[in-house]
């Protein structure tokens, strides 16, 4: 089993991420989850997921009964080089006391005849505290395993660092891309959503309404193949001047990047054989913010959301509202829906649409 340490306000949403990275995920305590499986390759590319561990063992958030798990735990003592204790109070849920955390489990591994290095070590056990209630979010927002409940849980997890997300984001600020637009999907949900929509190496992403291209680099960057689409011109010059900024040489998370291709078209009419791509993922235009008559925003995400259908069994939509009856009627099945507050004026939706 794997100890998943979450990040951001909505537990469901990072969980439901972590999918493309691991099986068997179920949350467990404000911001931890646990998982069967991972592939430590994607894992790293996880924008709300920060580390995974081999778990240890579990308890309640108090020291003395982590240390007593500790203890009880079978911990290898083959394990070649120094090792160090990092405690975290998740969102300062449960009061307790890190650096005696650390230097209580610490006294335990010494005793286990492990040697102590503080500053590097080869091996890192990680104890997380967290206290508070686990709810779902959304509707059918989480992953597989346990349901969430509502009764409030206090939980200490321990387990041995295996993965590390990259946390590069800030280089990718809207702002600071060679091609910037205002309205821009900032970077960390850009991949979180081409996370959801199944990212990766031997997969390939559509996104029919690519703007500056932000998805797009995002789902490259963890190794997939990209495809973009836009409108206007001057959208697909400025996404391609951004894809070969970003997507040219080794991915950050380890990866080769992607191959991309971006070019002038209709999203209501893609120039794309029936099954083409592996998952579609688009930011709608805004009601407010698009200079679209309502009525012609209306036909352009119905018409979008029929032919995505039709080259691709998987579609992630990032929208100002849920667009779920004209999913439906384009023949799209709602996996799961969340809300993502960005301001007081804006809440983004995030829809997650299936058809067999």
């Amino acid at each position: 089993m794997y100890l998943l340490e979450l990040g951001g306000d909505d537990d469901a949403f990072a969980a439901f991420e972590a999918r493309n990275a691991v099986t068997g995920c179920s949350l467990i305590a404000p911001g931890l989850a646990v998982a069967r499986a991972v592939v430590p390759g994607r894992a790293r590319g996880l924008a709300y997921t920060h580390r995974v561990s081999e778990l240890v063992g579990r308890t309640d958030a108090d020291v003395e009964r982590a240390r007593a798990t500790l203890e009880a735990a079978t911990v290898e003592t083959d394990r070649e080089g120094s090792v160090a204790v990092r405690a975290t109070d998740v969102h300062g849920s449960s009061g307790v006391d890190t650096q005696r955390a650390e230097r209580v489990l610490g006294r335990v591994l010494v005793e286990r005849g492990f040697e102590v290095d503080l500053e590097e070590p080869d091996h890192v056990l990680r104890a997380a505290f967290s206290e508070g209630k686990v709810s779902e979010t959304g509707p059918r927002s989480t992953t597989e395993g346990d349901e969430p409940t509502d009764e409030r849980v206090s939980v200490c997890a321990l387990g041995w660092l295996e993965v590390e997300s990259v946390r590069d984001f800030g280089t990718r600020s809207p702002t600071d891309k060679p091609f910037f637009q205002p309205g821009s999907m900032d970077p960390l949900l850009a991949r979180a959503v081409a996370n959801v929509a199944g990212a990766g190496p031997g997969r390939t992403i559509l996104d029919p309404m690519c703007g500056t291209g932000g998805v797009l680099v995002e789902a490259g960057l963890v190794g997939a193949d990209v495809v973009g689409i836009d409108a206007q011109e001057k959208m697909v010059d400025g996404a391609c001047e951004n894809l070969g900024h970003y997507l040219e040489g080794d991915s950050p998370v380890g990866l080769p990047t992607g191959e991309w291709h971006v070019g002038r078209g209709d999203a209501t009419r893609l120039p794309l054989a029936d099954d083409a791509v592996d998952a579609v993922v688009f930011d709608a235009p805004y009601g407010r913010q698009s200079k679209i008559e309502q009525h012609r925003l209306e036909d352009l995400v119905a018409g979008a959301l029929g032919e995505t259908r039709r080259v691709a069994s998987r579609a992630v939509v990032v929208a100002d509202r849920t667009w779920a009856d004209a999913a439906e009627t384009a023949g799209w099945e709602l996996e799961a829906t969340f809300e993502r507050r960005v301001h007081r004026s804006l809440t983004r939706y995030v829809m997650v649409l299936t058809h067999s």
